[in-house]
């Protein structure tokens, strides 16, 4: 993760494009320390977020759970024996072991609270997103303030069919319960430019404008004092708050959990330690080849 400050803008940019931009076991703790970072400088009115490479986040790196791997980094996110330990983990994903829930919840539970201090940054979070926006990638997404979006990128869960529940549950409320539902029922992508016709997003440009479009935004924002900025957010963030948004969350990051332990999940991880990630991927997504 790279964080930089350029005038009024503190900019936080996933920064792992060979991998998509994947999510890991320290993911959620870095981009904490960076809001924390931006919230605590007096020149920073607004955050950026956005990813590097070909999108913006292709969800939770998955080799070292699904494929029975090491990992990416091979460096544990937390203290040997520790929920955050990726040897705990994987040995908790095994389908010859017994599952302990409170692990899943203890690991996903943090990455909530990790995602959602954007959602809860003093200072108004805008998110960039090109390319795609998948799985647990929309758990980040959804979590800032405002959403730009390339007309072209796609957004969804498609872990819905197998394998995942969205922990940070926000969905309803940016949506409505109908079209969270049309998408969670189905795990169906939608392109940029019917994000923001729903009000998934706020805005949907061309690739070529994106940029120009995002900039815009930030600087626009930046305009007004750091004061009054906090004092808005405050009060919207209470509407959605009230909308029992922490049970929520609690309720998704247990069944997070679950979806990865239920016949299908085991089957979905058997495939993908026999086959690999992406063949698996495949296997699971094949009948919802034709896209609504």
């Amino acid at each position: 993760m790279r964080y930089e400050v350029t005038g009024r803008v503190a900019r936080i940019t996933l920064a792992r494009p060979e991998r998509g931009n994947a999510i890991t076991l320290d993911t959620g703790r870095e981009l904490a320390e960076c809001v924390e970072r931006a919230n605590l400088d007096p020149a920073v009115h607004v955050i950026a977020l956005a990813g590097s490479g070909k999108g913006f986040c292709g969800g939770y790196d998955l080799v070292e759970f699904a494929e029975g791997g090491e990992g990416a980094d091979g460096e544990a996110a937390g203290p040997p024996g520790s929920p955050l330990d990726p040897a705990v983990q994987r040995a908790n994903h095994d389908p010859g072991r017994v599952w302990d829930p409170i692990v899943d919840y203890q690991m996903m539970s943090r990455n909530v609270r990790g995602f959602m201090s954007l959602f809860r940054s003093d200072k108004p979070v805008v998110c960039k997103v090109h390319g795609f926006c998948v799985a647990g990638g929309t758990d980040l997404a959804l979590c800032a303030d405002l959403l730009v979006i390339e007309e072209a990128a796609r957004i969804g869960y498609p872990p819905a069919r197998a394998w995942g529940v969205p922990t940070t549950a926000l969905w309803a409320s940016r949506v409505g319960a109908q079209r969270a539902k049309r998408l969670l029922f189905t795990g169906d992508l939608v392109s940029g430019a019917q994000a923001a016709e729903w009000g998934l997003a706020l805005e949907a440009h061309p690739a070529a404008r994106l940029d120009e479009a995002f900039e815009a935004l930030l600087e626009r924002i930046a305009l007004l004092p750091v004061n009054q900025l906090v004092m808005m957010k405050l009060v919207v963030n209470q509407a959605v708050e009230s909308q029992a948004l922490a049970a929520t969350q609690t309720l998704g990051a247990l069944l997070d959990g679950v979806a990865r332990h239920t016949p299908e999940g085991y089957a979905f991880q058997e495939h993908a330690a026999a086959e690999g990630l992406k063949a698996a991927v495949r296997r699971r997504d094949e009948p919802f080849a034709q896209e609504a």
